[in-house]
């Protein structure tokens, strides 16, 4: 399998992917995948040939290795990297659907954009980019169920016991390097499961940070109501321009204040 091209094609992720992206990208192919090219595939390669049972009955170590072995460690560990690595496709193919509707939308209103910034996750790329988290996690997590569950735990045993027919009692099957491949298939596991917590802190991080940035729109929203109607109240006159009565004041003395006045203007126009 050419890995050095799902290694190129995955590498214009990284400017669309946040530091734990870019972080579980790197864990994927110096961790899991050059493991995978570099020693796993070496390790297995005997699997199947250097496989014994004591006994010469013809097709009992066959049947018995498949018995033991039902899939083999290397295509489930390449079925798992293809099935983790293509849903940061989506994102990319997301991004080039954008980048191709804006060039449309230039085209048609003369020089305006439609997206200022085709890869920044923001609406639906957003969503597809947390999706796409999901899908990772998943896979992995799915996967190392399976492997869980095939081999009765993350364990080689040295000595397995097969009864199965064409057999013609209990045999005792061998399998090469046990130690050796339970050490491979303990790291292969371990990387899975952080790259799994990347995933999961990842989406942490992209949901905190939604959450915070809504609440600071709230804020300066609120802000700018705050100073709207702040404005309002002091374009309007001051209380002291209106001349206020006192409503205790009875008729007599309303009266009396009315006299004075006109007094103190007889006055003054007489001086």
């Amino acid at each position: 399998m050419n890995w050095s091209g799902l290694e190129s094609m995955l590498s214009g992720v990284n400017k669309y992917s946040t530091a734990f992206g870019r972080i579980w990208l790197s864990m994927v192919f110096v961790f899991r995948v050059m493991v995978f090219v570099v020693a796993a595939q070496r390790v297995w390669g005997d699997e199947s040939k250097d496989f014994v049972c004591n006994t010469r009955q013809p097709g009992c170590t066959n049947i018995c290795y498949d018995h033991i072995f039902p899939i083999s460690h290397i295509r489930l560990w390449a079925l798992q990297l293809i099935f983790v690595t293509c849903p940061s496709l989506m994102v990319m193919a997301h991004v080039k659907y954008r980048e191709g509707k804006d060039a449309k939308y230039v085209a048609l209103h003369h020089g305006s954009h439609l997206y200022a910034n085709p890869g920044k996750k923001r609406g639906g790329l957003w969503w597809t980019y947390l999706l796409s988290l999901v899908f990772k996690a998943g896979f992995d997590i799915a996967f190392l169920y399976i492997l869980y569950r095939i081999y009765h735990g993350y364990d080689l045993p040295k000595l397995s016991k097969c009864s199965l027919d064409p057999c013609p009692n209990t045999v005792d099957c061998f399998i090469s390097r046990p130690t050796e491949k339970k050490i491979f298939m303990l790291f292969m596991v371990v990387s899975s499961a952080l790259c799994i917590f990347m995933c999961i802190c990842e989406m942490f991080y992209l949901i905190g940070k939604r959450i915070s940035k809504i609440v600071k729109i709230r804020q300066d929203n609120e802000r700018l109501l705050f100073a709207e109607q702040h404005e309002l109240t002091n374009m309007a006159p001051p209380r002291s321009q209106y001349r206020k009565t006192d409503p205790t004041l009875s008729d007599s003395q309303m009266s009396l204040n009315r006299r004075e006045k006109i007094r103190e203007g007889g006055i003054s126009t007489t001086l």
